[in-house]
């Protein structure tokens, strides 16, 4: 049974972007807000680090565009930069109006201000944040906010399958027109038409084996604009976070960039600081830098692991300003005030996405990209820590009043069809779904990961095209399920990260390959930008 449901936006994903966007949207609009899981999982929900904005006055706008300019390795588009970073305080204004309970500390002659901490990258402090979980707290405001408004419809527990777009109907020109998105609790799947569609899935970090995102994180957005023509940029800077806790039952748990800021030294098992031999800024140098630095311990040594000192703090600085890391790491019996912390890099964040520009607007009319998901120029060839909550925020909110100036103009979608799964049947052999996840997780990781060569690249090329062929087969054979549609998009996303890192005959920021060690200002190519038609 389907069902066909009509707004005037249609908002995938419910992290900041999308709860933000939602916000700054209503009154003025029908809202369907779509999440495939609880509205609250999201990959701002395990931020811990906070958001990059000028709100001291030793600081300034100059010196965090110059700061994000040199983190990304000269790939920023420096007006994009000057953009966003000029409207951080705003931002952390409207979430503080939302509810946000920021860190302060009071100055002796009675002054409230910040707490801002520093991060890789950033050469000064200028991160505001609520304590180590600053995610957690923007994520459960926004969302109290969002369940306050009845005007927002929201669809949990909810996956959208595809874009419905003017082209795919066989007419033009082409236009968005809405999502098919499958009802996860009752298998059945819903026709939501729409005047905008806006993607805010956030990141693919699933593609690869270890990887600090949460489970939601499989590149559905970028897949499905991709199926849909828009064009894709840089998707082979992939940021891997260079600390992330070790331990067998703990997943891949953050540990957040602030410890580093906060003097925390990098040692291996044997008891001895490294950083300096790789970076004169040491441990406060760019996430790439570091992550490779502790890729090239690990292999050198043989090590299933380093290890992050904090023991130099005292014991109340550190439950204090990491409630969230200190609680965590005693579960598993670590005290990481007398303990230094195992840690190994693991995915973090997708650097390259959707083209769009700072008003969200992709290549397909009535489609825009926030967030994570998305491409703005922002990042270049590496984000620097605590830049992509502020993006998250300044593009939702220039992306609603994009969506506020033509949503008059638009007229309502046409008729469409609905989901037809008359020609399907009922899959046997699931094994095949689970098997495919995790042979591409692996080698994502083996081939595609931190350091990269032309051989490993073209076997995992090899190895996905054969997944493409088969996930095709099973796809169109059988009744979809939540994981069928996430191995799809993860296949996909897979591809374009590893024909990207093809096209790029150098290395720069994250994207670091064996065949090519240097970077190279002369023939490389600003963007790596691929679009419909490159390769079927």
């Amino acid at each position: 049974m389907t069902t066909i449901l009509n707004y005037d936006v249609l908002i995938i994903g419910s992290g900041a972007s999308g709860l933000s966007l939602a916000l700054n949207l209503v009154g003025e609009t029908s809202v369907a807000l779509v999440s495939k899981a609880a509205i609250e999982e999201s990959a701002t929900l395990y931020a811990q680090g906070g958001i990059s904005a000028v709100v001291d006055h030793n600081d300034s706008i100059e010196s965090h565009v110059a700061d994000t300019l040199n983190a990304g390795s000269g790939l920023c588009d420096p007006k994009v930069v000057e953009f966003i970073v000029q409207r951080g305080r705003e931002r952390i204004q409207w979430l503080i109006d939302n509810g946000v309970p920021f860190t302060t500390h009071t100055r002796p002659d009675g002054t409230v201000n910040f707490h801002l901490s520093r991060e890789g990258g950033h050469s000064r402090r200028r991160v505001v944040h609520a304590a180590d979980a600053t995610g957690r707290a923007i994520e459960t405001s926004l969302v109290e906010q969002v369940r306050a408004h009845s005007e927002i419809s929201l669809f949990e527990q909810h996956m959208a399958v595809d874009l419905i777009t003017r082209a795919k109907l066989g007419a033009t020109p082409d236009r968005c027109l809405g999502a098919y998105v499958l009802d996860l609790e009752n298998r059945r799947v819903l026709t939501i038409k729409a005047k905008c569609c806006v993607l805010a899935t956030g990141g693919a970090g699933k593609v690869y084996l270890y990887t600090s995102n949460p489970d939601v994180a499989t590149g559905d957005g970028i897949a499905m604009a991709w199926r849909a023509g828009c064009a894709v940029a840089n998707m082979e800077f992939v940021q891997f976070h260079p600390t992330c806790l070790y331990h067998p039952t703990a997943k891949s748990f953050l540990l957040t960039e602030a410890l580093r800021g906060e003097g925390g030294k990098l040692i291996s098992q044997s008891g001895e600081p490294f950083m300096s031999r790789y970076d004169e800024r040491e441990e406060l140098a760019p996430r790439d830098i570091v992550a490779r630095a502790i890729d090239h311990e690990m292999k050198r040594s043989g090590a299933d692991c380093v290890y992050l000192d904090v023991t130099h703090k005292p014991a109340a600085f550190l439950h204090n300003h990491f409630p969230t890391v200190t609680k965590r790491c005693a579960s598993f019996g670590i005290d990481i005030t007398t303990t230094p912390i195992p840690a190994v890099p693991a995915a973090h964040y997708l650097c390259g996405g959707v083209v769009t520009n700072v008003q969200g607007c992709t290549s397909l009319e009535g489609l825009y990209a926030v967030g994570e998901v998305a491409h703005t120029g922002l990042h270049g060839a590496n984000r620097m820590a605590s830049n992509s909550l502020l993006e998250c925020l300044v593009i939702a909110d220039s992306t609603a009043s994009s969506i506020r100036s033509v949503m008059q103009s638009i007229p309502a979608p046409e008729n469409i069809p609905e989901w037809d799964e008359s020609q399907v049947t009922d899959s046997d052999e699931e094994i095949v779904v689970a098997h495919n996840w995790e042979e591409l997780r692996r080698f994502m990781w083996d081939y595609v990961g931190i350091v990269r060569s032309n051989k490993r690249l073209e076997r995992a090329r090899s190895r996905i095209d054969l997944l493409h062929r088969e996930i095709s087969e099973f796809y169109g054979n059988f009744r979809i399920s939540g994981d069928l549609i996430e191995l799809r998009n993860l296949v996909q996303v897979a591809e374009l990260i590893i024909r990207s890192a093809l096209k790029r005959k150098e290395s720069r920021g994250l994207h670091y390959t064996l065949d090519y060690p240097h970077r190279d200002d002369n023939t490389s190519p600003h963007e790596t930008i691929l679009r419909a038609g490159d390769f079927s």
